[in-house]
């Protein structure tokens, strides 16, 4: 389970590292204001997709790890029964 926390911290660290690089990057670029907005909202909803998909993937392991660790549970409670 701690590997799942560990590619998690990776994850969301290279996600943060993207969006300030990319918002720095289209900050000091030489363009119009409109032209950098557009470009920033395009980025930024990007990376909202992204975050909801790295999020719902996340979820989804969770859930099986979950699943798992209740059957290794069920499978201890019946061994101690017997």
């Amino acid at each position: 389970m701690s590997n799942s926390s560990n590619n998690g911290k990776v994850l969301g660290a290279l996600l943060l590292g993207a969006a300030i690089g990319g918002v720095l990057g289209v900050l000091l670029a030489p363009e119009k204001g409109a032209d950098t907005r557009n470009k920033l909202m395009g980025r930024a909803d990007d990376l909202s997709h992204t975050l909801k998909k790295k999020f719902n993937d996340l979820i989804e392991e969770s859930q099986h790890e979950l699943e798992i660790a209740n059957n290794k549970a069920k499978d201890f409670s019946e061994k101690s029964k017997m």
